[in-house]
């Protein structure tokens, strides 16, 4: 009888699988696009008050400090940037509180490299910033209406039962904390922790930032006043918006770590042309 078994010596080969759809690349690409806009003219807009509170109210309207500030302080002849969470103050002049504009160092929140535009304009920042943010949201509602009507979401996204038992997730977090990755038939699906994250970053942070920014909208607030209530004033629903955009900043910075250290070409490829190259150990025939 003739039976197969995997080939201890040959090559693994290359075999590609069709992995994201067309809507998909061309909405995780604009997201890539809004986000970036979204990001850099959102701390534009922070800088013109560089403090977070909590509540209804801030700045003057409030006895007591805001609990997060990136503001500047005298240093003898010159200044310092001092970021302050709490009782907890750092020196982050240079980056954070004070950094060079025309080459001397100048009270701003975050520097100008990161901001749309470099110099201070509050108008300009919010006008890309309302911009992109509508963008982003048409763009969310269209993969949204995709995922739930062609089961994206159930498929691919969910995380199964026997991906969620404390042993599983235990084995795939120390699997990651070694650089270990999915390798064969286990590569064409998302991991448990992958699902969890995008699960999180697409139903919980993401509505959370497009909710607490609408509610930072007083014309807004006019149709929909129990957003405030909802989110316990205006000023907390900027600093939730503010930590929100934070952990998502996180989250792609994680992201595109993975991809660099899982194969940039293979990840690229598939968000590119939806084809992933999945390496297959070959097979050979013996006699027995």
């Amino acid at each position: 009888m003739t039976s197969t078994i995997e080939s201890g010596t040959a090559q693994p080969k290359k075999v590609l699988f069709y992995r994201h759809s067309v809507l998909v690349r061309i909405t995780h690409w604009l997201n890539v696009l809004c986000l970036t806009f979204l990001l850099m003219s959102g701390l534009q807009i922070f800088n013109a008050h560089p403090e977070l509170y909590w509540g209804q109210y801030g700045a003057d309207a409030r006895p007591d400090p805001s609990f997060i500030s990136l503001g500047a302080v005298e240093d003898g002849d010159t200044i310092k940037g001092v970021t302050r969470i709490g009782s907890l103050s750092l020196n982050t002049t240079g980056v954070l509180g004070a950094s060079k504009v025309d080459g001397e160092l100048a009270p701003r929140g975050f520097p100008a490299w990161i901001t749309i535009p470099s110099y201070q304009d509050l108008a300009t920042g919010r006008r890309w910033h309302f911009f992109f943010a509508w963008f982003f949201v048409i763009n969310g509602l269209v993969y949204l209406l995709y995922g739930l009507i062609a089961g994206h979401f159930h498929r691919d996204l969910v995380p199964t039962r026997d991906q969620l038992t404390p042993k599983h997730l235990a084995h795939e977090v120390a699997e990651h904390a070694r650089l270990r990755f999915p390798k064969g038939e286990d590569a064409r699906h998302y991991n448990s922790l992958q699902k969890l994250a995008y699960v999180g970053v697409i139903f919980i942070l993401l509505p959370l930032m497009v909710l607490t920014g609408l509610t930072m909208s007083p014309g807004f607030n006019a149709i929909f006043p129990w957003l405030l209530d909802l989110f316990g004033g205006r000023q907390s629903a900027r600093t939730i918006h503010f930590i929100t955009a934070s952990l998502i900043v996180a989250f792609v910075v994680v992201h595109i770590v993975m991809v660099l250290l899982s194969g940039v070409w293979t990840n690229l490829r598939s968000m590119i042309t939806g084809y992933y190259a999945l390496k297959v150990g070959p097979r050979k025939e013996i006699s027995k």
